[in-house]
């Protein structure tokens, strides 16, 4: 090979180099918004709570939907929306759910939406931090934390690119609206987040 040739095939050889590692770059950049994916049902809104002191009862909300925009280089102006159907309680027994969408809990009828709405993110460590938001259940919206993990983020095998967050968070059920009595063990109910988001 000449030197001119041997030029020629390192130029191309390095360029080549160059385009691989852009592209690289631009793929493991996780920065966009993204939509749960509720369509798979890969995401989870569960709760459990003491009964009377003597067991725990866990449950779930069927029926939601929302959004994530996540910032990889400023992580802290990230933000996420959250929309509940309130009837879609689940808690594996017919008779309590009817009770639970009643006025004594959820009162669905009234208020068939719970949202959540982030106002700011504070970064707890690489991968972890304390989300604080407006949710609004049966009429009244009170500032909570939800303290959420970054599980994973990249391609799925369908070309999709994914995130995935858990986190959990503890209501005082009084501060929204709910008073019955279930024992001073049920003063607080404690809700689980776990969504996959499949980047737009």
């Amino acid at each position: 090979m000449n030197l001119k040739n041997l030029t020629r095939g390192i130029v191309a050889s390095a360029a080549t180099v160059a385009m691989v590692s852009a592209g690289q770059a631009l793929a493991a950049d996780p920065s966009g918004l993204y939509e749960f994916d509720r369509d798979g049902q890969h995401q989870f809104i569960q709760f459990r709570i003491s009964h009377l002191g003597f067991s725990t009862l866990y449950g779930r909300f069927n029926d939601f939907d929302g959004s994530f925009e996540y910032d990889a280089d400023n992580p802290e102006q990230s933000s996420v929306s959250v929309t509940v159907d309130t009837s879609s309680v689940d808690s594996n027994h017919s008779e309590r759910d009817k009770h639970l969408r009643e006025e004594d809990f959820l009162y669905v009828n009234e208020y068939p939406k719970a949202t959540f709405e982030s106002t700011s993110v504070e970064m707890t460590g690489d991968d972890t931090a304390t989300v604080t938001g407006d949710l609004t259940l049966r009429g009244v919206t009170r500032e909570v934390d939800l303290e959420m993990e970054m599980i994973k983020h990249g391609e799925d095998p369908w070309g999709n690119y994914r995130m995935g967050f858990e986190g959990t968070t503890k209501l005082t059920l009084e501060n929204f609206g709910i008073d019955y009595d279930l024992g001073p063990q049920a003063e607080q109910v404690t809700l689980m987040l776990s969504v996959e988001g499949i980047r737009q």
